[in-house]
């Protein structure tokens, strides 16, 4: 029997679950929601070309509502992502950490465009090491760091898929524990610094092709107040390929540029493949 569950679970590449949701209650809001769950396991024995026996798992839930009546537009997301995986030999370790909320609100001033204030607020779960230290070194925490924005502007919108905000005056905080005091742009014995700077974001998503989507999410930020020159870019793409009604594929790429946080570019690749399960209400 144990000969039986190794050989299922050798090279057992994902068990995905995806739920998509879908709201109109009341009219004027539109409510979107998708989990997904991924899980990966391998198992290795007596294996001559070597390797580790791993488990991985990933949740990530993105959920959008957003409110529409007259002049008025509300777009509000939230993309929560965690995972963890576990190697022989190395222990548990984090995958993916990360939430996001943002929120943007616009009156109408023109056919696309719109008077807007934005607001943003990222930050992660658990702590966070640097594994090539000896012995690991903390890096993060929970809501250390955490980073606020909030600022006027104007805003572009053709459609949900389809958009792109200026704010020309933005603030952003930046938080941190007694432990990272020093670090992410905050002064040693402060637990917060404050910057004030341009700010452009933008989000688009189409089709590729049939049955392939391709998002795009980026933002940009320069602070007047500390080396405007060293402009902060968080840049998403992501691919969903439909390969039939109940089975698709994610790829996705995540690069980031932050002085404060990392003298080098940091970037992150994700792939899933996975079982869809789609449903629709009101």
């Amino acid at each position: 029997m144990k000969k039986i569950l190794f050989t299922l679970l050798i090279s057992c590449s994902l068990i995905s679950f995806s739920q998509e949701k879908k709201d109109s209650i009341p009219k004027k809001w539109e409510v979107t929601g998708k989990l997904v769950f991924l899980f990966n396991q391998s198992t290795f024995s007596n294996w001559v070309a070597g390797g580790s026996n791993t488990i991985a798992g990933n949740i990530a839930i993105n959920y959008d509502f957003n409110y529409n009546k007259n002049n008025w537009r509300w777009d509000n997301k939230i993309t929560s992502i965690y995972g963890l995986s576990y190697v022989d030999g190395q222990g548990v370790r984090k995958t993916g950490d990360r939430f996001e909320y943002n929120s943007l609100l616009g009156l109408k001033a023109d056919k696309y465009w719109f008077f807007s204030f934005l607001s943003n607020f990222r930050t992660q779960y658990t702590r966070g090491y640097d594994y090539k230290k000896t012995p690991k070194l903390p890096i993060s925490d929970f809501l250390s760091p955490a980073y606020w924005s909030f600022g006027p502007g104007m805003l572009w919108k053709k459609s949900d898929n389809q958009r792109i905000n200026i704010a020309p005056a933005t603030a952003r905080f930046t938080f941190v524990s007694d432990e990272f005091s020093g670090k992410y742009g905050v002064a040693k014995g402060d637990n917060s610094s404050f910057s004030l700077g341009f700010n452009l974001s933008a989000y688009f998503k189409f089709d590729v092709m049939k049955d392939v989507q391709m998002e795009n999410i980026l933002t940009v930020y320069s602070d007047y107040l500390n080396s405007p020159q060293n402009i902060d870019i968080d840049y998403q793409m992501r691919f969903f390929i439909k390969i039939n009604e109940y089975l698709s594929m994610n790829l996705g790429f995540h690069a980031i540029i932050d002085d404060n946080a990392s003298s080098k570019i940091q970037f992150k690749q994700v792939f899933g493949l996975g079982l869809n399960y789609i449903f629709h209400k009101g």
